[in-house]
């Protein structure tokens, strides 16, 4: 299964916020739309990625406050992509290596989607599905 795959099936809707808006106003967004990571998009470049895990040890570990602190100062900028035409193992091994749970997926140098951790593991277990009822429906011929 490819990037392309799962993003045909969730959708290719990408949730962005500026550089220069406030840590407040991203995490405003994330929570609105229950998201963990939100992509940092300023004149269709990709910029950054600012997620819960970069609030929580950036801001709130830091003492510093959301509303005083721009998605700049602590958003990861060297973003990790990944193509449509990638496949699932490559996906798994790239966020498992990086630590990432999170991959923009990128065309022509512009964003086309994000893929999720829980994106990859459920097209897997889908896969496992229909594996499992191929070789039952094997056996019971």
């Amino acid at each position: 299964m490819t990037v392309n795959q799962i993003l045909s099936s969730k959708g290719n809707e990408v949730y962005a916020v500026l550089p220069t808006n406030t840590v407040y106003e991203a995490l405003t967004a994330m929570s609105e739309k229950n998201i963990g990571a939100i992509l940092v998009i300023e004149d269709t470049i990709l910029k950054g990625i600012l997620s819960e895990r970069d609030y929580a040890r950036k801001i709130v570990l830091k003492e510093k406050t959301s509303k005083n602190t721009l998605v700049n100062e602590i958003m990861v900028s060297e973003v990790i992509c990944i193509k449509p035409s990638d496949n699932l193992d490559y996906c798994m091994e790239l966020m498992n290596s990086k630590k990432i749970r999170h991959l923009p997926v990128m065309e022509n140098n512009v964003v086309v989607g994000i893929i999720s951790i829980s994106d990859v593991v459920k097209a897997i277990i889908e896969i496992q599905k229909d594996t499992i009822n191929h070789l039952n429906s094997y056996i019971s011929q």
